[in-house]
């Protein structure tokens, strides 16, 4: 049996795609299954991966002809997983040399543990920085589950395949939907554990999570999703609390987004957006809340009142503008 099953989801990659590859074909682990899904790619992207595939026989591709997302190209690979383990590095990342030495002997040496955690370093043009995560060696995973809201660690890793494939990546949200996935996966994890194994991430201020976009507003869609995931697997107050304070935040940080760039959106863009908004409003449940969040201006649920909540939030970022001038 293959060790690990790297998926490499690409979509117009082809800047950085050689440097991906590149450091995955030249593993000191040679036992690797390297499946690339081009998502219908408009660049010269697939014809790189090809060109890969022509000479190494560990590397499959897989052409799409729509382009459906990470999260679903993501599925796609995974059905041809063979290996014990199943990763993903992004086809404008890379990986050091023994990263996938590193990540199967903290698995073969713990058989308890079902996700390990990359070593992570951000990177850009100026270089690159270790992610800022308070070191942690094994934790529960509920604990990790816990973290990963509050995003106290990061969600590159490695999981075991036969957990990825019970719990693959939902597709409610075109983008957001492998935070998901992340934390579910470290919820229904026996160990979580890290590891000495490099992932360099690279940060483009360009991305979706970081362009103005209503695709943005998908983050609720996701929210939305975990919650009724989390009913329907019974987990305790404790976890639903955090998870709605949570999406509460990512409401009023939509709302905010919604305030500040509405200008910028097509009625037909504002409309969808607030429409998330409100459907993400009429859900929370305002006992789940902290006193220190819904008794403050702004952050009120007015929750029998739309009309109150938007007042509310056009009075309170009217009021944060003038002050900054």
């Amino acid at each position: 049996m293959i060790n690990i099953s790297i998926l490499v989801a690409v979509y117009n990659g082809d800047r950085y795609l050689r440097q991906c590859l590149d450091s995955i074909l030249e593993q000191t682990m040679k036992d690797l299954q390297v499946i690339c899904v081009d998502d219908a790619s408009t660049d010269h992207s697939l014809d790189i991966l090809r060109e890969y595939a022509a000479t190494d026989s560990r590397v499959q591709v897989l052409s799409l002809e729509t382009n459906i997302g990470v999260a679903a190209a993501r599925n796609r690979g995974l059905r041809l997983a063979t290996g014990k383990y199943v990763c993903f590095v992004d086809s404008d990342d890379w990986i050091a040399p023994n990263s996938m030495q590193e990540i199967c002997e903290v698995f073969s040496s713990h058989p308890q543990t079902d996700c390990v955690l990359f070593d992570l370093y951000l990177s850009d043009e100026r270089g690159s920085w270790p992610y800022p995560m308070r070191a942690f060696e094994v934790m529960t995973g509920k604990d990790a589950f816990e973290k990963s809201l509050a995003c106290e660690i990061h969600g590159v890793y490695a999981v075991r395949t036969s957990l990825h494939k019970a719990y693959p990546y939902e597709m409610t949200a075109h983008v957001y939907s492998d935070e998901n996935a992340t934390r579910v996966h470290y919820l229904r994890s026996r160990e979580v554990r890290t590891s000495r194994a490099k992932y360099y991430y690279r940060q483009h201020l360009q991305s979706v999570t970081h362009a103005i976009s209503v695709s943005r507003f998908d983050i609720l869609l996701a929210n939305q999703w975990l919650k009724l995931f989390l009913l329907k697997e019974n987990v305790g107050h404790d976890v639903l609390r955090q998870h709605e304070n949570l999406t509460w935040l990512n409401i009023i940080g939509m709302y905010k987004l919604y305030y500040h760039h509405r200008k910028h959106f097509s009625s037909k863009e504002c409309h969808h957006a607030l429409s998330l908004v409100k459907q993400a409003w009429a859900n929370i449940e305002p006992r789940l809340l902290r006193r220190s969040i819904k008794w403050k201006f702004g952050y009120i649920p007015f929750h029998h009142s739309w009309f109150l909540f938007r007042l509310q939030e056009e009075m309170y970022f009217t009021l944060r503008r003038i002050l900054r001038r």
